[in-house]
């Protein structure tokens, strides 16, 4: 019945969410990851349909076709989206193809072109129905591959995977269930069914097949389909047995599998053959696990007669099947099985079958069992990749050698029959017999074959070795196995009796077989051993033997003695260079059979040296067989090359030892090997070069002496460079060829000694001076190392570069077919080696060059990665590059050459001239291009990339390929970050998809397919990023690749960072993705293994968020920043992440700061928190060197040169070269004291390449700290002040500070905190200070409530004074080398204090009013109240702490010391007890302050210069006076200043007479007003130095008279300045304040009998005063009513002094009562003139007018304050234009901040208006009493007394 489908899936039903099913399973099973066995339930609950109906497709149905065909016109309703949706009729005419195609569902077929519709940016070039094809088969494998792993998770006899017990049950009860509904005959059918070549030709037919690629995806999935359908049934097999009818269907299978044409079975056959082999198995039986039991009632062959006649009846019908081999090998299997039964108990039931043994034994035999072993088995590829094919055919063939040693021995007899009848044959010339069999000869040569690889290092040969009694008393023990020598088990002994006993009385004819088996046995080290002992007691039995030549032909001494007579007679015949004599192997002296026995011989001599490096020093060093020296001979006779080759590679195996390699090359001199006849190229074969090759790539990885050939010929490794190169490598690819494969094998071979040479090299400076030597009298010149050569040839354009770029030119053609070629491998290595050259060349050009340049050689080269520039003579374009780049295309089959061509790229980018030029490049041909970024991306998206593998670790092949890929990642995220920081255009942003040919700011960044945009490395790396974001645990790539997660980080960051890209990619993260806030919600990572990648990954994203917080507030998406203003300030659960909340909880109680919490119970750590816990302040500090033989200085010296920066800017030592300098030390010394010493000398070498690493790892791990706590310092700074005041609530902005701050000090105080990270938090603290400080004040302003019980509105008075004390035992912490740290606290204490400074309030004028009483008992407000506690803790550190602030304040840093100067300032105002005055005062601080004073005129006077060198000395004189006149507010101070000479030291500076010239210097201002005029830095100096005299004149009331002179000679000295600024013709702000301080020093030292210019000051000021109503309003209303004031004073001063017996008088106006007219009011006066009174008269009556205006205008503006609210807009805005700068800058301010800045406004027009209300009355006041004295002089006294 057709299934109507409500809707269609959008991820289509056959494939979506079987895809989701296999990630289920993958992550349960494979993975291990926690708390997937509930997952893994509901999905197999789900799917359980699907496993029962394995691969059976939906079907198709008219109710369906009739629906979709109207999709065109009514639509169709899709899963997640509203509504139905209309498709256009050629998706539909596609659908019902593939319908039809696959036989499935019309609707299936539908969603899959839909989800190929989705899926089409992951396969650039293919349509969505060929990308359909793709997904339909991947949705089949995904369901086998989920079967397979559900299988192999199975509870049973063979493996285990480790897993919890639950889900083991689990699958194991599901996958019980699936068996008993058919599933094996369903496997079984399906992998009969499902054929490629079948399934292409109904592609092919409907257009199914897109482009190489494409065809080679399809195939291998349909491939692997196939195969995990046979691997599933084999891991079941080996688990749990089959049915009775399970296993019959299995066996009739098998009964019609084929071979392929090579004789060999395929891999899926080979598993079904696996699967029945493990079905028949009962060796487990032996093995004695604790569950054996059980296992044996499970074993239906113990349990069920039935199943045992069954199966024993169709093995032994004699119906031969398809493939005798096969039929053979399972006779063989059952009929060992039926042996192991009959020795069990339950074996006497079962008699009549296990009888049968022999018979079966016998029919396997007759069928070829072991030929069939060894070629339909071992030859199939997979065979090797499979750990338990290889364990079950060893059980295979060594139960049969042990458990049917009968046969063994009639194999042996028969054998033994046919060599004697072979030899009767031979003599009598007759032909051979045909009955002869070969079952014995067949068994050798297969356990050879088997036994000789092993990928998994199982050495399972080692079964065949029993260590004897003999054997112990060799020079190695028997113990060599790791074991202490015991009986082995009863199989090793009759094992080990079949080797030896195969080897005694050996026929002729098993001679060459038994080698082979023995080459086999001998593959392990431990293998290699046993075997060469058995040889040599083999030749020590039959020493006496009389012949001189051992009697057993296995035996060294019978080898070795065959190698000298082979030489002895071949060498009397001279080497012919006529290459006739290689036509003809059968040369005199060795035939055919001796041939293939000597190269079986030296095979396994091969093998047996290779691994055992005993062996080859005890058979190298032998006196009589001396090896080399024969094997060297023998090369030079007229022997075949295929003879010479096995020499040759024998000879490589000899010389791994570097002592054997040593002489090696001594021999090959003597020898001149080189010169001899190599090429064989009549016979188009060359496997003499190879092993020439394979010989010279051993030595040179061994040993390659410096002075190779000295004394024959020049000496150095140049005429085998020359060869190889000139010889070998240039004119391979011109040769002809009878195996094709072996041209990539030359290439390969030559190609890795180059690689091999060229990574050993390093420069150094003497391989660019030429030196000589002296060669037979003659000077000639020296050879250059062969690295230095093979670098000179690829920095030009020579032929071997030209080789090596064509070569990588044919690899990727030959790959980009995606078809199998002869040579294919050694192609692939080849290319690879040639990537590796080029990557060399690229890293070691740098110094090369360098060197060369400073040697000033007249050798020529060119940068590499301008050769790689050039045009290509193949194509004629400039695209080497390009193929380069190309190979990332096919990374997923060669990962290692796509790994090397990142590292190529990556060092390329390096250079900023070739960006552009790349861009060009890989554009210019869109089909290219598009290719190129679909590699990139193919490289990132991997997802089988580890980073866990370690680099060393190779043993698993597939752990070290993920670990190349995940390296090639690294390489291609470094290229990116390297390309950004480079201009435009630039191979980054081609890679990221942003645009290159317009400007970068117009991308317009989309999801991959949305208008045509490809899959980019952008949507690779956010891929990357995003995965596990959804789920509780975070983003997976944290966890799994810390390193990499950190690189695509650091990428997105320096995306937004850049002017250019931050706008697309801001906006397309923000949109698109979501992805800050998925990502900081996960915040903080722990890695507890790698805690500096974690450190790095959150410090990348905290600098990006900072950078969007910032953004969207410019922009105004208040949206966006308050959900990540909330998810990172917010101590509120949130509902996803209760857990984590909880978790956080504890560490809040724990928390100095955590009594201060009320409900705690109910918050959560705040994320800026829990971020700023994982920061951890302490680092582990590497111990100091201890040091036995080195000098400790000496070797700090050499590690301090050994440093370098590295690409992440840390400086780290490189520990290769501090390992090279220091092993160069150790061999320089000399003596045999030294020699001795070596090894110790080592020992301490490695113990400081480990104190290195570890300083190095301490540094990496500091800067990470860092770098995180940087970024979360910007992240914070940038939350209290870019984004919007109101989106933080004025409360909880201060409660986030104080818990922000109370964790930095608890961090910062910790003992163990390193001092590293101070600088930063000092940094953090001083911001936070500040931001509470004005988040406080602007409270403050608001009017909250100010309560002084509690403390400031939001935070109590406990939290700030916690603060504080926290805050001073910082300062006290740091020592006296953290100036700039010292800075940033001093800087904070101010900004603290500042919190409980009272702010500026109206001035009402009702204050006067109150009566002196109720002042003195009015309530003390909150301000007082905190500044009395402020300085209560303060004075609890007593003179530590102001030890440390006065020291800094007289000899700090600059910076720190202005601000200590401030701090000291700002402390003494609030001293009301003057316990710091004091202190200061005593301890000669203050007089230090002072005495300064004069030693800084110097600098200060060279600020008075047209351009000053430095504004510092200014800003710290300003500095200084500021805190002097602190003290001088105080009597006690100011009396303190006059005893320390202040005045005295000022007025020998000389810096008040150097007055600039205003007009000289006003061409001479700063364009940006930053650095201000001369005049303008004058009066900075001179001000402060005014104001200090008023206050000391003010503050010294007892002692005036002192204080007055003193000041007043300060006036003398310097009358001549005094006198130019009174008589300045300027009215500026500056001359202004000027004359206001100066007139009131000169009215407070009006002493008798001193008169300075009275009148010129009464005639220069009388006017300006007079047109107070005309000026606008203005502080200079102030200075100008000062100024007048001062004078009056002045004046009324010298009235009172001029009594009727004073002793002199006089006269200050002249007795006239005429106002100054109209016309003299703007021009100066006679200065000789004397003012009339009238101008007095004048004064008083307009300062009342004044007064009066100024009364009203304060009135209204007190009347404005008290109702603000009323307020309307217009006026409102113009009160704030006073205080915001810009234009529209009142218009983006909101109403609150706009009604705080008019109240500031208003407060400061009330206190304008008071100031000039008090300068008023004080005028009108002088005039009155002036006007007094005028009328009645007796009046005087009364008045001064009144």
């Amino acid at each position: 019945k057709a299934t109507i489908f409500p809707f269609i899936h959008p991820g289509a039903s056959l494939w979506g969410p079987l895809k989701e099913l296999w990630e289920t399973v993958d992550g349960a099973v494979l993975r291990k990851q926690p708390e997937s066995v509930h997952l893994l339930d509901l999905q197999l609950k789900k799917h359980k349909p699907h496993f029962l109906s394995l691969f059976k497709n939906p079907p198709k149905s008219a109710e369906q076709r009739e629906k979709v065909r109207k999709a065109s016109t009514e639509g169709i309703a899709i899963q997640g989206q509203q509504g139905a949706r209309l498709l256009p009729e050629q998706l539909l005419t596609e659908a019902f193809i593939l319908s039809d195609l696959f036989d499935i569902g019309e609707l299936a077929a539908l969603e899959l072109l839909l989800a190929g519709e989705q899926q089409q940016p992951h396969f650039p070039g293919l349509t969505r129905g060929l990308v359909g094809v793709l997904l339909y088969w991947d949705g089949k494998l995904c369901m086998a591959n989920s079967l397979r792993t559900l299988i192999q998770s199975r509870h049973g006899k063979t493996f285990t995977l480790d897993l919890s017990g639950e889900l083991v049950a689990l699958t194991t009860r599901f996958t019980d269930e699936l068996m008993s509904q058919g599933l094996t005959k369903r496997i079984l059918t399906l992998v009969s069914e499902i054929n490629v070549t079948r399934e292409f030709e109904r592609l092919q037919k409907e257009r199914g097949l897109g482009n190489e690629k494409h065809r080679k995806e399809v195939s291998d999935l349909i491939k692997e389909c196939r195969q995990a359908l046979a691997d599933s049934l084999f891991s079941w097999t080996c688990q749990s047995p089959l049915t009775k009818e399970d296993t019959l269907a299995l066996i009739g299978n098998l009964e019609t599998v084929t071979a392929q044409a090579d004789g060999s079975l395929d891999s899926v056959n080979l598993s079904l053959v696996m699967a029945l082999l493990y079905c028949l198995d009962v060796s487990f039986i032996e093995q004695g696990t604790e569950d054996r039991e059980d296992l044996l009632q499970a074993l239906p062959l113990l349990t069920e007669r039935q199943y045992v006649s069954a199966v024993h009846s169709r093995l032994m019908d004699g119906q031969p099947w398809k493939l005798p081999g096969l039929q053979a090998v399972c006779r063989l299997a059952w009929a060992l099985s039926l042996r192991v039964l009959s020795q069990l108990p339950q074996g006497s039931a079962l008699v009549e079958f296990t009888e049968a043994d022999e018979a079966l034994a016998d029919q396997a035999l007759l069928g070829d069992v072991f030929l069939f072993m060894k070629e339909g088995m071992l030859g199939c590829e997979s065979f090797a990749r499979e750990e338990f094919f290889i364990r079950r055919l060893h059980s295979l063939i060594t139960d049969f050698l042990a458990l049917m040693p009968m046969k063994v021995k009639q194999l042996r007899n028969r054998a033994d029959e046919d060599a004697r009848l072979v030899h009767m044959s031979l003599q009598m010339d007759s032909e051979l017999p045909s009955s002869l069999r070969k079952d014995l000869d067949h068994l050798m040569i297969l356990i050879g074959e088997f036994y000789s690889k092993d990928p998994f290092g199982l050495e399972m040969g080692l079964e065949f070795w029993c260590p004897t009694e003999s054997l112990q008393h060799t020079s190695l023990q028997g113990s060599y196995l790791g074991m202490a020598l015991q009986r082995p088990p009863h199989k090793q002994v009759v094992l080990s009796k079949f080797v030896r006993q195969m080897g005694d009385l050996l026929p002729s004819t098993l001679y060459i077989s038994y080698l082979r088996m023995l080459k086999g046995l001998a593959n392990g080290p431990q293998c290699a051993h046993y075997c060469f002992s058995l040889l040599k007691t083999n030749g020590a039995t039959h020493s006496d033997n009389i012949q001189g030549v051992s009697g057993s032909p296995v035996s060294w001494e019978h080898f070795f003695h065959s190698l000298m007579l082979y030489h002895e007679n071949l060498r009397r015949d001279l080497p012919n260079p006529d290459a006739a004599h290689y036509r003809h192997p059968p040369l005199r002296g060795i035939t055919q059979r001796e041939m293939e026995g000597l190269t079986s011989f030296l095979q396994l001599l091969t093998t047996i040296i290779t691994w055992s490096e005993n062996a080859r020093l005890a058979l190298c060093e032998h006196p009589q067989w001396t090896p080399v020296v024969v094997m060297l001979g023998l090369l030079q006779c007229s022997v075949p090359p295929i003879l010479k080759a096995e020499l040759l590679h024998c000879l490589a195996a000899f010389g791994k030892s570097p002592e054997i390699a040593a002489s090696l090359w001594q021999s090959l001199e003597y020898t001149q090997f080189i010169f001899l006849p190599m090429q064989c190229s009549s016979c188009e074969e060359y496997p003499l070069t190879r092993g020439f090759c394979h010989l010279i790539s051993t030595l040179v990885e061994s040993s390659l002496p410096v002075n190779l050939g000295a004394g024959l010929r020049v000496p150095g490794f140049q005429p085998y460079l020359n060869f190889l190169r000139d010889s070998v490598f240039l004119p391979f690819p011109t040769r002809a060829y009878r195996r094709p494969a072996e041209k990539w094998e030359v290439a390969d071979s030559v190609l890795e000694v180059f690689h091999k040479l060229l990574r050993d090299y390093e420069p150094q400076p003497s391989d660019f001076v030429q030196e000589v030597v002296e060669l037979q009298g003659e000077q000639v010149p020296a050879h250059k190392p062969p690295g230095h050569s093979i670098m000179f040839h690829l920095l030009n354009d020579s032929p071997m570069l030209a080789l090596c770029l064509s070569l990588l030119e044919e690899g990727v053609r030959q790959l980009d077919t995606y078809a199998p070629f002869p040579g294919k491998k050694h192609l692939e290595s080849a290319v690879l080696h040639c990537l590796c050259l080029l990557d060399l060349a690229l890293e070691k050009e740098v110094v090369f060059m360098d060197l060369l340049r400073e040697s000033q050689s007249s050798l020529l080269v060119s940068p590499l990665e301008q050769l790689l520039q050039g045009v290509s003579p193949q194509t004629r374009r400039a695209d080497h590059i390009v193929n380069i780049a190309r190979y990332l295309y096919h990374s997923s089959s060669n990962p290692e050459a796509a790994f090397q061509s990142a590292k190529i790229l990556r060092r390329i980018a390096n250079y900023p001239n070739i960006q552009i030029r790349l861009v060009g490049d890989f554009t210019h041909d869109q089909a290219v291009s598009d290719k190129l970024m679909a590699g990139f991306v193919e490289c990132l998206d991997n997802e089988e990339a580890e980073e866990e593998a370690e680099k060393g670790d190779d043993s698993d092949a597939q752990k070290k390929v993920a670990r190349i890929r995940h390296e090639t990642q690294i390489h291609i995220l470094n290229l990116l970050i390297t390309s950004l920081d480079l201009k435009t255009p630039n191979l980054a942003l081609y890679l990221l998809g942003y645009e290159v040919k317009k400007p970068v700011s117009s991308t317009n960044l989309q999801d991959p397919g949305v208008l045509g945009c490809p899959r980019s490395c952008l949507h690779a790396i956010l891929s990357l990023l995003q995965r596990g974001t959804e789920k509780r645990s975070g983003p997976v790539l944290t966890q799994e690749a810390p390193h990499l997660a950190e690189l695509c980080y650091q990428v997105i960051y320096q995306l937004c960072a850049c002017p250019d890209t931050s706008g697309p990619t801001m906006r397309y993260l923000r949109t698109s993705q979501d992805f800050l806030f998925s990502h900081l919600q996960h915040l903080p990572f722990i890695l507890p293994g790698n805690q500096i990648a974690a450190l790095s990954q959150m410090s990348w994203l905290m600098k990006t968020a900072a950078i969007e917080l910032r953004v969207t507030s410019l922009n105004r998406q208040r949206s966006h920043t308050q959900r990540l203003i909330s998810l990172l300030l917010d101590d509120q659960p949130h509902t996803q992440h209760t857990a984590d909340g909880e978790s956080g909880m504890e560490e809040e109680t724990r928390s100095v700061s955590g009594f201060l919490h009320f409900d705690t119970v109910s918050k959560v750590r705040r994320k800026l928190l829990s971020v700023l816990d994982a920061i951890h302040f302490s680092q582990d500090m590497p111990e100091l060197l201890q040091l036995d033989f080195f000098e400790r200085t000496q070797i700090e010296q050499v590690i301090s040169n050994c440093e370098h920066i590295n690409e992440q800017g840390h400086t780290v030592c490189n520990v290769k070269l501090l390992h090279r300098v220091l092993v160069a030390e150790v061999n320089a010394l000399q003596g045999m004291a030294a020699i001795g010493q070596r090894p110790l000398l080592m020992e301490e070498v490695n113990s400081i390449l480990q104190q290195v690493v570890e300083r190095n790892r301490v540094r990496r791990s500091l800067s990470a700290k860092r770098h995180a706590l940087q970024s979360w310092r910007s992240l914070v700074e940038t939350l209290l002040t870019a984004c919007p005041v109101d989106l933080i609530p004025a409360d909880d902005r201060q409660l986030i500070i104080r818990d922000l701050l109370l964790d930095l000090h608890d961090k910062v105080l910790s003992e163990d905190a390193a001092g590293e990270l101070m600088p930063i938090v000092a940094g953090a603290v001083f911001t936070l200070t500040a931001h509470l400080s004005q988040s406080v004040l602007s409270e403050q302003q608001q009017g909250v409530g100010l309560e002084a019980s509690s403390g400031f509105a939001s935070i109590a008075n406990s939290a700030l004074h916690l603060i504080l004390r926290k805050l001073l035992d910082f300062i006290l912490c740091t020592g006296g080398g953290y100036q700039r740290l010292r800075a940033h606290l001093y800087g904070s204490l101010l900004y603290y204090l500042q919190i409980a400074q009272k702010p500026e309030e109206p001035d009402t004028l009702q204050t006067a009013g109150k009566a002196m009483w109720e002042r003195l008992t009015a309530p003390e407000d909150g301000f007082s109240k905190l500044q009395r506690e402020n300085l209560s803790i303060i004075e609890s550190y007593g003179q530590a702490l102001m030890e440390v602030v006065c020291r800094d304040a007289c000899d700090g840093h600059e910076i720190s010391r202005m601000l200590a100067l401030a701090v000291l300032d700002r402390i003494l105002s609030i001293d009301r007890q003057n316990q710091w005055l004091v202190y200061i005062c005593n301890s000669g601080y203050l007089r230090s302050v002072v005495e300064s004073l004069r030693q800084d005129d110097a600098a200060v006077q060279s600020l008075l210069t047209p351009q000053p060198p430095l504004l510092k000395p200014l800003y710290i004189y300003e500095s200084k006076m500021a805190l002097l006149t602190r003290v001088a507010k105080t009597g006690q101070g100011a009396v303190e200043l006059l005893r320390c000479g202040l005045v005295v030291q000022l007025i020998e500076c000389q810096v008040f007479d150097m007055v600039p010239d205003s007009d000289a210097h006003r061409v001479m201002r700063d364009p940006s007003g930053f650095i201000p005029s001369p005049m303008d830095r004058y009066r900075q100096i001179l001000l402060p130095t005014l104001r200090l005299f008023q206050v000391i004149l003010t503050s010294t009331s007892i002692n005036h008279q002192q204080g007055a002179a003193q000041v007043l000679q300060w006036l003398i000295v310097h009358a001549d300045t005094i006198q130019s600024l009174l008589r300045c013709q300027e009215l500026s702000m500056g001359a202004l304040q000027e004359l206001s301080l100066l007139t009131g020093i000169i009215s407070k030292t009006a002493l008798p009998g001193t008169n300075i210019t009275a009148h010129a000051l009464l005639f220069k000021f009388t006017p300006p005063c007079s047109l107070l109503s005309s000026f606008p309003f203005s502080k200079s209303h102030i200075s100008i009513s000062a100024v007048c004031a001062n004078i009056m004073e002045y004046c009324q001063t010298l009235l009172l002094q001029s009594s009727a017996q004073a002793q002199f008088s006089i006269c200050l106006f002249s007795p006239s009562g005429s106002e100054p007219a109209g016309r003299d009011r703007g021009r100066t006066v006679a200065y000789s003139r004397v003012p009339s009174l009238g101008l007095v008269l004048y004064l008083l009556k307009n300062s009342a007018a004044d007064f009066f205006r100024f009364h009203q205008s304060h009135r209204q503006s007190l009347g404005k304050l008290q109702s603000l609210d009323q307020l309307p807009p217009e006026e409102l805005k113009e009160l704030c234009q006073g205080l915001v700068s810009g234009p529209g800058g009142v218009e983006k301010i909101s109403s609150v901040q706009r009604n705080l800045l008019a109240k500031r406004r208003l407060v400061q027009l009330i206190n304008n208006r008071a100031k000039l209300l008090a300068l008023c009355s004080c005028i009108l006041w002088s005039l009155r009493v002036e006007a007094v004295d005028w009328a009645c002089p007796e009046s005087v006294n009364k008045t001064s007394t009144w």
